[in-house]
C-alpha cells in the first residue's frame, strides 16, 4: 500500500455530512465537538496512509493534514499505533458501507452478480488504481506485532464475509442452492476472489483478473442450483 493518487482515495470515499461517528465501547467518551475532531484526524490519517502507506505516514503529517495542534493529537491518540488502529476500524466500516445496499441483500444469483459488477465498475472508474483500501492496510499491518490491530483486521474481514454468508444461507434455505452447498466456504471463496482480483487488477491496471475471479466463483455458485425438473 502507498504512493497512490489522493484523488483516488477521494473518489472511493465521497464526502458525507459532517456527523460525528458512533463511539465504540472501548473508545473514550468524548463531547460532540471532540468526537468530530477525532474523526477528522482519523479521516486525514486514512487518506495519507492510502497515499503513502503506513510506514510513510507520520503523526506530524497527520497533524498538519487534519489542522490540529500537537496537544490535540496526543489528547486523542497516545501514539501512531493507536492512530493506525483507529484507521483500520474506519476503513473496515467504510468498505462495508460503500457496498450497500448490495452487501446486505446478496440472496440471489442476480444480486450477487450486481454486487460483483459494482466492484468491477468501481475499479474501472479509478483506472484500477488503489485496490481495496482496507485490504491494502491489512497487508501492511498483518505482519506487525500489533495484535489489537490484527484482531480488528480479522474482525473487519469476518463482518464482510458474514454479510456474504447471510445471503448465501438465505438462498440455501429457500432452496435456490442444493443441500450440499456450503455457505461458509462459498462466502470465504467469494471474499478471497474479490480481494485477490482487486490486488491483481491494481497490479495489471486492468479489471480482467477481478472479472475472472468473481466470474469463476459465481459460475460455481450457479452450478449448485438444484436441477429443474
Amino acid at each position: 500500500m502507498g504512493m497512490h493518487d489522493p484523488s483516488t482515495y477521494a473518489a472511493a470515499h465521497p464526502p458525507k455530512p459532517a456527523a460525528p461517528s458512533t463511539p465504540r465501547p472501548d473508545e473514550p467518551k468524548l463531547t460532540i465537538k471532540g468526537r468530530a475532531t477525532r474523526d477528522r484526524i482519523v479521516e486525514a490519517a486514512a487518506a495519507l496512509v492510502f497515499e503513502r502507506g503506513v510506514a510513510g505516514t507520520s503523526i506530524d503529517d497527520v497533524r498538519k493534514a487534519a489542522g490540529v495542534s500537537g496537544s490535540q493529537m496526543y489528547h486523542y491518540f497516545d501514539d501512531k499505533q493507536c492512530l493506525m488502529r483507529a484507521v483500520v476500524r474506519r476503513e473496515a466500516d467504510a468498505v462495508l458501507e460503500a457496498q450497500e445496499p448490495h452487501l446486505s441483500h446478496l440472496d440471489s444469483l442476480d444480486r450477487l452478480r450486481a454486487w460483483a459488477d459494482g466492484a468491477i465498475r468501481k475499479q474501472q472508474q479509478v483506472d484500477c488504481v488503489g485496490g481495496c483500501s482496507f485490504g491494502s492496510i491489512a497487508c501492511e499491518l498483518a505482519d506487525t506485532d500489533d495484535e489489537v490491530a490484527r484482531a480488528d483486521i480479522v474482525d473487519g474481514f469476518a463482518r464482510w464475509e458474514g454479510k456474504i454468508r447471510d445471503g448465501l444461507r438465505a438462498m440455501k434455505d429457500r432452496g435456490d442452492l442444493s443441500p450440499a452447498a456450503d455457505p461458509d466456504q462459498l462466502a470465504l471463496g467469494l471474499l478471497a476472489a474479490l480481494q485477490g482480483g482487486l490486488m491483481l487488477a491494481e497490479t495489471t491496471r486492468t479489471t480482467a483478473p477481478l472479472e475472472a475471479a468473481m466470474g469463476a466463483m459465481l459460475a460455481h455458485i450457479a452450478s449448485l442450483a438444484p436441477a429443474s425438473t
